[in-house]
């Protein structure tokens, strides 16, 4: 096996469903040991791009390795390397939570089956509830349930679809932390999500949209590549601070609680233009630094629909 060799690298994949481009010319590299979030708003083609790493669906373009195997000629030798999570709860209700695991392990032929089945027990704090229906499980209980049969075979690669949706921030909290831990011991790690603040727990960041990815790098590189200026409004009557600026399209408005942000290409002016257009409005303007939710408001406002 070639450490140095990225565990995903991929260049110009693409896959279409009809007439419709569902992942166009996507290119992506993630480094063994990495953590990297796959972020894009639902439909952009997250799921799709997934399938085809862990070779579930075969591209219509492209090409790449993922373990060192060719996406399309290896599939069957990815998949025996990779744990993939899905989005929605796919083991089964009427068996217990180690009858589950069993199940798994019996799938994939392993030896000392007792043995995986209890370690994996263990390492997700499953122990005491060994005996319980996984239908009767909470989301966050469900989350550790798939995450420890993903484990079970000791992949090298871990692909995550959503993992965390429907959990609450506590689960969500645990859940980070033994990724985390999966990555210090040299897991390489592909999550997709819709939350910010797990963004900024992941190593890398790759952003699709309508099936383009339009931003990959650090947090800090893609906040810096998008070039944005940020402001935050405060005061009364934000309603109409945000029906104000959604009527020019050069402003990316969103509520943050009881403010507003405004985003803009560098260089423009906003507190200079709602002086024009608002001048007794009360409203206090503050420059503040961009932050990814921004930069992905922004990415996603200007991207291209892929439907029809």
């Amino acid at each position: 096996m070639n450490t140095t060799e990225p565990a995903i690298d991929v260049r110009g994949l693409t896959k279409r469903f009809g007439q419709r481009t569902v992942v166009d010319a996507v290119s992506i590299q993630v480094q063994r040991g990495e953590i990297c979030g796959f972020l894009g708003p639902n439909g952009s083609g997250k799921t799709t791009t997934i399938r085809m790493l862990c070779g579930l669906l075969e591209p219509d373009g492209g090409e790449g390795r993922c373990l060192g195997h060719d996406i399309r000629t290896d599939a069957r030798q990815i998949k025996l390397r990779v744990g993939y999570m899905t989005q929605r709860f796919g083991l089964y209700d009427d068996l217990s939570i180690e009858e589950n695991l069993d199940f798994v392990a019996r799938a994939y032929g392993m030896p000392g089956r007792r043995e995986v089945v209890a370690a994996a027990l263990e390492r997700l704090g499953l122990t005491g509830r060994r005996g319980q229906l996984a239908g009767s499980l909470s989301g966050g209980w469900k989350q550790r349930l798939a995450l420890a049969a993903c484990m079970l075979h000791q992949p090298e690669l871990l692909l995550l679809d959503e993992p965390t949706a429907g959990v609450d921030p506590k689960a969500r909290r645990d859940f980070w932390q033994q990724i985390h831990a999966l990555a210090a011991e040299g897991l390489t790690v592909l999550v997709s999500t819709h939350y910010m603040d797990e963004a900024e727990r992941c190593h890398r960041l790759a952003y699709i949209s309508y099936g383009k990815l339009l931003a990959a790098g650090t947090a800090d590189e893609v906040i810096a590549h998008a070039g944005l200026s940020t402001w935050e409004l405060r005061g009364d009557q934000l309603g109409e601070a945000l029906s104000l600026l959604q009527s020019d399209a050069r402003w990316m408005v969103a509520p943050f609680g009881t403010t507003v942000h405004v985003s803009a290409e560098s260089g423009a002016d906003l507190p200079g233009w709602l002086q024009q257009h608002a001048p007794d409005a009360p409203w206090a303007v503050q420059r503040i630094a961009t932050g990814l939710e921004d930069v992905f408001i922004a990415l996603t406002a200007h991207a291209q629909d892929n439907f029809g």
